[in-house]
C-alpha cells in the first residue's frame, strides 16, 4: 500500500495544476516582501504613529515576525481556493480520464484505493503550507530581520521573541489541520462527478455561505456557528492570543478533525458503492 502511495504522489505532482498553488505563493510573498522593504517605509511609519504617543517604541516592530503573520492573515483567505485545485481533482479527474475501471481492474480494494487518494490530498495540503511557512519566515527576515511580534485585534499585544517560534509552529500545524477539512470537503465533491471544476465551484460556494453566516451579526445565525466548520479554521490565531487557551484551542482542532472525518467517511460510503461507468 506504500509503494501505492507514493506512486499516487508522484501521479498527482506530474500534474500542472499541482504546482498553481506553489506558483502563487512563490510568486506572492517574495513580491509583498520585496515591496514593502523597497517602498514600505511610510508603511510601518503610518501603523506606528498612532502608538507613539501612548507608548515609547523601541526597536524594529515591523519585523520577519510581523510579516509572516501578516501574510497568514492575507494569504490564508486564499489558500483554500488553491487547495482545492488538487483535492477537487483527486477522483473527478480519474472520471474525466476514463481511467477508474482500469483503477479497479487492480486486486487492490475501492477502500485502499480511496484512502490512497485521500492522504495523497492532505499531503499536498501538508506541503503547500509548509512552503507557505518557510517562505514567508524565510523572506520575513531575510528581508526585515527579528524582533518582538506586534498584533493588533482585540487587544494589542507584544509578544517576545523567545516564544514566537513555538507559537508560528503551532499556528502552521493548525492551520494544516484546517486545510484539510476544506481539502476532505472538496475531496468529497470530487467523488460525485466527472470534472474537477464541479468540487471547486461546491467547496468555494460553501466556505463563502458560512463565511458569510459567520459574520453576520444576527441572532438566529448565532445558533448556527457552532456548527459549521468555517467557525474552527481560523484556530490557529488562538495561538497568538496571550495567555494561549489550549483547551480552546484542542476543542476547536477535535471539531476540525471530526469534520474531516465525517466527509471522509461519506465518500467512502458513496464510493464503494458508486457504479463505475468508465
Amino acid at each position: 500500500m506504500f509503494k501505492l502511495l507514493i506512486l499516487e504522489i508522484l501521479k498527482t505532482f506530474k500534474k500542472w495544476r499541482t504546482y498553481i498553488g506553489f506558483l502563487t505563493i512563490g510568486i506572492i510573498v517574495p513580491l509583498i516582501a520585496s515591496a514593502i522593504k523597497f517602498s514600505g517605509a511610510d508603511l510601518e511609519k503610518g501603523m506606528m504613529r498612532q502608538f507613539e504617543s501612548e507608548f515609547l517604541i523601541v526597536g524594529n516592530l515591523f519585523n520577519g515576525w510581523f510579516f509572516s503573520h501578516m501574510i497568514m492573515n492575507s494569504l490564508f483567505i486564499h489558500i483554500p481556493f488553491l487547495i482545492t485545485l488538487v483535492a477537487g481533482d483527486i477522483l473527478a479527474g480519474e472520471a474525466t480520464a476514463g481511467t477508474y475501471r482500469i483503477l479497479l481492474t487492480h486486486s487492490i480494494s475501492r477502500t485502499k484505493i480511496l484512502i490512497i487518494k485521500y492522504i495523497t490530498a492532505l499531503f499536498y495540503s501538508f506541503l503547500l503550507i509548509l512552503f507557505l511557512a518557510l517562505l514567508s519566515l524565510g523572506f520575513g527576515h531575510l528581508f526585515f530581520g527579528g524582533g518582538d511580534l506586534l498584533i493588533f485585534g482585540k487587544e494589542i499585544l507584544l509578544l517576545p521573541p523567545d516564544e514566537l517560534l513555538f507559537r508560528f509552529i503551532g499556528a502552521y500545524l493548525c492551520a494544516v489541520i484546517a486545510m484539510w477539512t476544506i481539502s476532505s470537503l472538496a475531496f468529497f465533491f470530487s467523488s460525485f462527478v466527472e470534472n474537477a471544476i464541479g468540487p471547486i465551484i461546491g467547496t468555494m460556494s460553501v466556505l463563502i455561505i458560512f463565511l458569510i453566516i459567520s459574520e453576520l451579526p444576527i441572532e438566529f445565525f448565532e445558533n448556527i456557528k457552532p456548527y459549521l466548520f468555517t467557525t474552527y479554521t481560523s484556530v490557529w490565531m488562538k495561538v497568538f492570543e496571550e495567555p494561549i487557551n489550549i483547551k480552546e484551542i484542542f476543542a476547536s482542532i477535535t471539531y476540525l478533525i471530526i469534520y474531516s472525518a465525517s466527509f471522509f467517511a461519506i465518500t467512502l460510503y458513496y464510493f464503494k458503492r458508486k457504479d463505475i461507468l468508465s
